[in-house]
């Protein structure tokens, strides 16, 4: 049983059309990458697997759980309680971090298990440092969002996801708002979270990063899946003249430093 089953899903906005029948299978200990120029319908594929977004008709389950099913022609969500549950499943890391500003670093990853999932405020508060120690901002537990760089807001806000215990992650572009340094910071920590066999989606424009940890690479372009396989066949050798172009374009781009998955010592 797949973690993630995704079948048939359809979104526009307005009369634009943005996902055109996109389906997606994700395994357990998966790291799959999404490939794709801008207006491609990445962003928004990843709002809707994780209900940011709902969508026109599809079906999305988790874990075997049904959280979308079309019935006679119309979309329909899970119950609310039970979407609750399988909201559970997963977690998802944004660009541009969204802690909390007014919740300490150390609050940021308690508050969520401690009042959602109604966990023991002590057990989650010793992994909660747990985790803070294995990204290296133990020192900075009290310290608050805007007194971290970027690259220590996104590695506390993947902290935070895996406070909550997911099954499988998902980041859009968690690198996009970083410079070269912090990229790389950020890089590698999600390339030990692939080593310890996370289950992950990665929207990403980072070419390197893709081909080392992914198991499976996704190209996609005007809302559909154009090409996906192992990094080899996508990245290495495209069949398509739409992902040969972008891919060149993209690894023309690239500076040296964005290309780094060995973090900088950080003595800050």
């Amino acid at each position: 049983m797949s973690l993630l089953e995704a079948r048939n899903i359809k979104k526009s906005f307005g009369d634009t059309n943005i996902l055109k029948d996109i389906s997606l299978d994700v395994e357990q200990n998966e790291v799959v990458s999404i490939l794709g120029p801008s207006g491609s319908g990445k962003t928004t594929f990843l709002r809707c697997l994780t209900m940011l977004e709902t969508v026109d008709s599809g079906s999305i389950s988790y874990c075997g759980e049904k959280a979308v099913s079309t019935e006679g022609g119309k979309c329909v969500y899970a119950p609310k309680n039970d979407l609750k549950r399988i909201k559970g499943y997963y977690g998802l890391v944004f660009q541009n971090f969204n802690l909390f500003p007014h919740y300490t670093v150390l609050k940021n990853l308690t508050d969520a298990p401690v009042t959602v999932q109604k966990r023991p405020e002590e057990e989650v508060t010793a992994e909660a440092r747990e985790l803070l120690r294995k990204i290296g901002l133990s020192e900075r537990e009290d310290r608050y969002p805007h007194q971290l760089s970027g690259g220590q807001q996104q590695r506390a806000a993947i902290a935070r996801a895996l406070a909550m215990k997911p099954r499988i992650l998902f980041f859009d572009e968690p690198t996009s708002a970083l410079d070269p340094e912090l990229t790389a910071e950020v890089l590698g920590l999600l390339k030990e979270l692939a080593e310890e066999k996370m289950t992950m989606v990665v929207v990403t424009h980072e070419i390197a990063f893709a081909r080392e940890i992914s198991n499976r690479v996704i190209f996609m372009d005007g809302g559909y899946i154009v090409e996906q396989g192992t990094p080899s066949d996508v990245i290495d050798n495209p069949s398509t003249d739409r992902a040969r172009a972008f891919l060149k374009k993209l690894q023309a781009q690239a500076e040296p430093g964005r290309q780094s998955l060995h973090p900088p010592v950080d003595d800050n």
